[in-house]
């Protein structure tokens, strides 16, 4: 009997499987194959099982994003298995975590390789989401010299930019801000690229999101600014990674259609304190 009119298989890469890449991955992942990346391969070992048993078609394969050949063998076993027609980048790690180095290679540089990397083998229709973070916009912009290198410099150079070095940064937490600023820009530049094979991506920057990740942060030396955030802000609370998920599955689907190269801030009000006075950064 001819395969000829089997429906190809439809591909969704979900790097980060937390919190939120899991949230995400339900909104989209029906009569669809997910494919789970993270670092931690036990970790999404354990996710897979999860959504297996929720009725969800599933695949793993263990990919650091900050390692360009890991990524271009995850994009490759992707397009091996159907047609990739959504890639979800929720991977990352917090500056409680992390040290400035390895957040500058995973969130900053990670995230580059990944929208390079799948610009080659996203489907045609197909559309992408980066989860980057309020914290993006708590500096920004930044001088306009520095924004425009981090939105068009190779990647392959990125971590050379001088003021990418990690005595000029200075702290964990200055090295996240700009990682998720060079997120949104780069977002904005790769939906050229994307947009060539007829595919969009766009970013989602949230505020705080009670996860794992979250909840590390708000134990952290950072605990007195959260809770000032969450009495100033307009929602008078953190977020859900089902919020999250919401906002992603809308970008990633067919009513956002003329969307592209955006990026969603969803922060419950703290960027707009912090504009408006009534909040200070860290």
């Amino acid at each position: 009997m001819s395969n000829e009119h089997q429906p190809v298989k439809e591909i969704v890469v979900v790097i980060g499987p937390g919190s939120i890449g899991l949230a995400i991955a339900r909104r989209v992942g029906a009569g669809r194959t997910l494919l789970l990346a993270a670092h931690d391969e036990k970790a999404s070992q354990t996710a897979a099982e999860q959504l297996r048993g929720e009725g969800y078609e599933v695949a793993v394969q263990a990919t650091d994003i900050s390692d360009l050949a890991q990524v271009e063998a995850l994009a490759a076993t992707a397009a091996e298995m159907g047609a990739v027609t959504q890639v979800i980048q929720a991977a990352g790690v917090s500056p409680t975590q992390a040290t400035i180095e390895r957040l500058l290679h995973v969130d900053l540089l990670g995230t580059a390789y990944v929208l390079d990397v799948f610009a080659r083998v996203i489907a045609p229709g197909g559309a992408g989401i980066v989860v980057a973070s309020m914290a993006g916009h708590r500096e920004s912009p930044y001088p306009r010299e520095i924004e425009h290198a981090l939105a068009t410099t190779e990647t392959s150079q990125l971590l050379a930019l001088p003021f990418l070095q990690p005595d000029r940064i200075g702290s964990s937490v200055h090295a996240y801000a700009l990682s998720k600023r060079a997120n949104s820009l780069r977002v904005q530049t790769a939906a050229a690229a994307w947009g060539k094979r007829g595919a969009r991506v766009n970013a989602v920057s949230p505020g705080v999101i009670i996860t794992p990740l979250a909840l590390d942060e708000l134990s952290g030396p950072r605990r007195e600014w959260f809770e000032t955030v969450r009495e100033v802000s307009a929602a008078k609370r953190f977020g859900t990674s089902e919020e999250v998920a919401a906002a992603a599955a809308f970008l990633l689907g067919r009513e956002a259609g003329f969307i592209t190269g955006a990026d969603l801030l969803m922060d419950g009000g703290v960027t707009a304190a912090l504009r408006a006075g009534e909040l200070t950064t860290p």
